[in-house]
């Protein structure tokens, strides 16, 4: 996604998560947090899950979501 690209005025926006980008499917300055629900703004979202179309605030809370749903592995 390039940042400088117009994202909409506030509001949340849509987006359905690719490998390494995202695609804007309704215009809008931010997405919440799937775990947090915390508002992520689109040009400071950098952690999603492709198979589950969330997004995460952070990595912590992505790792953490990744280990609630299974998706972590142990050596």
């Amino acid at each position: 996604m390039n940042r400088m690209e117009h994202h909409g005025r506030g509001g949340e926006a849509r987006i359905r998560y690719l490998d390494g980008d995202y695609q804007i499917l309704t215009p809008g300055a931010f997405v919440r947090c799937a775990v947090t629900g915390a508002q992520i703004p689109l040009d400071e979202l950098r952690y999603w899950n492709v198979a589950h179309q969330e997004a995460y605030a952070d990595p912590a809370t992505a790792l953490a979501r990744h280990k609630a749903l299974g998706l972590t592995w142990s050596r």
